[in-house]
């Protein structure tokens, strides 16, 4: 075997391996997603919903950690994926499931169960996508929809607060965020958003505001976060369709104004 065959069978067996840090991130992503199920089912919801959280941080700095140091790979996208199934699909499933929609019986396991399917059709959507606009979602993103109801969770995780309306609630906020995901809403990415880059001095302290907001009251703050972001695109989506409606009635209205004036000199 010559030199160059060596170098050359090295350089294969090297390029078939895979990058650690940024595997590293997802796989913490992945251990915060099975802690939170094995802290749900012995009754720790409140940590089951902060490991959540935690999945979601992970889970948004291993492709960025991938892009900085570029050690992009089809193994780290093939694995993020699967994680993102079992942490933003599977997970906030079965912690909602366990603690509200399991009082409801069949119709709890079903609707969690319809989550963890839009989930699944989520994520194979937007593998499949191609010259689509980063700037903007296709429906709402499972680790959004998971937030959505880990926050719920943390928020409403006291005696006071749990009953039959609770369950409810907790019900239709599944199947919301459900049919969110898979929707063709438009929900804003933020990955335009550059850490390498420059951005303006009030950026800067936008982003200290919203650090010290949610240290102040955590669950409430991310609630209400978090929910407002489900809702902006619909409302969004609206304002659009009423805007759209509006021009085309002026354009009518002009179009027709000419019309009468052109016969009036006539």
């Amino acid at each position: 075997m010559t030199e160059e065959s060596e170098i050359e069978i090295t350089g294969k067996q090297r390029r078939k391996g895979i990058y650690i840090l940024p595997n590293l991130f997802t796989t913490s992503s992945l251990f915060a997603g099975f802690y939170a199920i094995v802290q749900a089912s012995m009754g720790g919801y409140e940590n089951a919903a902060i490991a959540i959280f935690i999945s979601m941080i992970m889970d948004g700095l291993d492709g960025r950690v991938a892009r900085m140091t570029n050690t992009t790979s089809d193994f780290g996208a093939e694995f993020d994926s699967l994680a993102d199934m079992v942490c933003f699909g599977l997970t906030p499933a079965l912690v909602i499931y366990d603690w509200a929609l399991s009082s409801f019986g069949k119709l709890g396991w079903l609707v969690a169960f319809l989550y963890v399917a839009a989930t699944a059709l989520r994520l194979a959507r937007f593998n499949t996508q191609v010259n689509h606009d980063k700037h903007y979602f296709q429906g709402l993103a499972c680790p959004a929809a998971a937030a959505v109801l880990a926050a719920t969770v943390w928020v409403f995780n006291s005696p006071e607060a749990r009953g039959q309306p609770l369950a409810i609630f907790s019900l239709l906020l599944t199947l919301v965020s459900a049919a969110a995901m898979v929707s063709n809403i438009r929900y804003r990415s933020f990955k335009d958003f550059d850490l390498k880059g420059r951005v303006p001095f009030v950026a800067l302290l936008a982003l200290v505001v919203i650090f010290v907001t949610i240290s102040f009251d955590p669950p409430k703050v991310l609630f209400v976060g978090f929910m407002g972001y489900l809702f902006s695109g619909p409302a969004v989506a609206l304002w659009r369709r009423r805007n759209r409606a509006v021009r085309a009635q002026a354009r009518a209205q002009s179009h027709a104004a000419d019309i009468d004036k052109a016969q009036n000199d006539t």
